[in-house]
């Protein structure tokens, strides 16, 4: 074995630089030193490190600084920065002090990093389509209220319409005292729908054609091309998971546990994972569930769900049923079977036949 391959590394992440600790096969810290945060800088010093085990937290940085260590022939581990207790609540806390906790727990027990997979740089660039048109929607929304928020205070209101036609609507129905100081917002709004729209038109296009699984997925009534594609682009290998069920946890639906004894505390989801196709999964769990939802067995579970009562029963149903939703969509890529919206419907039939 390369002597070098005994050797340990934590990298605390920065803007600008990062801090490097190396601990040599006894445990002993070989060198600590600061590396300017530039591809150029960090392959060149790691280089004299190949076949190394280096440890690094999830950050902005951390999927093009794992891939150019890989690259290099290091072995990296991303550490889960919410599971990483002992680091962001030690008593003190230093960017020195934080790389040589990476570098010692990754020398004594890789598994207590909770490390991650980013996705590769194929998956990352596409999936910055989705991310950006979900900021411009942002956007549009906030520069929509605000112009209606405007419009009340003058006691005025302004016609119901869509997000995509309020431009239009908003144009006709302006009073004329705000019109110069609103009208540069309405035509900022009409950029932003054309820009969503063109935004749109990449997404179809990308599930045409690199992802042609993500038309197994839209057989779901309420999943769409930009929940399709951001399921397919965030999990990126249907086989990662061996069990269909293990998605529901990755994305942080299922339940946090707090268990001692005879205590079973109910809590609130983890919310770990994605947060955007989280987020997303609730939306078609919402659409699924509304009036517009078809009938359906993820429909019929969250009705009944909804019948236990309560306020908060609704926002539960909700929850489970993207979580199911989850679930389904995992199970369909996997195997490429047809989806059957009453498929336990028709086998409890069968079974009572």
């Amino acid at each position: 074995m390369n002597k070098v391959s005994r050797f340990t590394i934590g990298v605390d992440l920065g803007d600008k630089q990062n801090v490097v600790c190396v601990l040599d096969e006894f445990g002993e810290i070989l060198e600590v030193l600061r590396v300017s945060n530039t591809q150029q800088a960090m392959k060149q010093y790691f280089s004299r490190y190949p076949q190394t085990l280096v440890a690094l937290e999830a950050g902005s940085h951390s999927p093009w600084v794992s891939r150019l260590l890989e690259n290099i022939g290091c072995t990296v581990l991303v550490g889960n920065p919410r599971k990483l207790r002992a680091i962001w609540q030690g008593p003190i806390k230093t960017d020195f002090r934080d790389a040589e906790m990476l570098a010692r727990i990754a020398r004594f027990d890789p598994n207590l990093l909770y490390p991650i997979k980013h996705r590769d740089e194929q998956s990352q660039e596409d999936l910055s389509i989705l991310k950006s048109r979900d900021m411009l929607v942002k956007n549009r929304t906030d520069l929509i209220n605000h112009i209606r928020g405007m419009v009340k205070s003058m006691g005025q209101r302004l016609p119901s319409c869509s997000a995509e036609s309020f431009h239009k609507r908003a144009s006709e129905h302006l009073p004329e005292r705000l019109h110069s100081g609103l009208m540069p917002i309405v035509d900022q709004i009409q950029g932003l729908t054309a820009a969503i729209k063109n935004y749109d038109r990449q997404i179809e296009e990308l599930n045409r054609s690199k992802y042609p699984e993500t038309e197994t997925l839209r057989q779901i009534k309420g999943v769409g091309p930009i929940t399709a594609l951001a399921f397919v682009l965030t999990l990126e290998d249907a086989k990662r998971f061996q069990k269909s069920r293990e998605v529901g946890a990755f994305l942080g639906l299922t339940p946090r546990k707090d268990q001692s004894g005879d205590t079973d505390k109910h809590l609130r989801i983890t919310k770990n994972g994605n947060a955007y196709l989280r987020r997303l999964l609730v939306g078609c769990a919402q659409y699924i569930l509304g009036p517009f939802g078809p009938d359906c067995d993820l429909k019929r579970f969250g009705l009944r769900l909804c019948e236990q009562g309560g306020k908060k029963a609704k926002r539960r149903a909700v929850t489970a049923v993207a979580r199911k939703l989850a679930v389904l969509l995992h199970r369909l890529w996997a195997t490429g079977e047809v989806y059957e919206p009453l498929y336990n419907q028709n086998q409890f039939m069968q079974k009572a036949a």
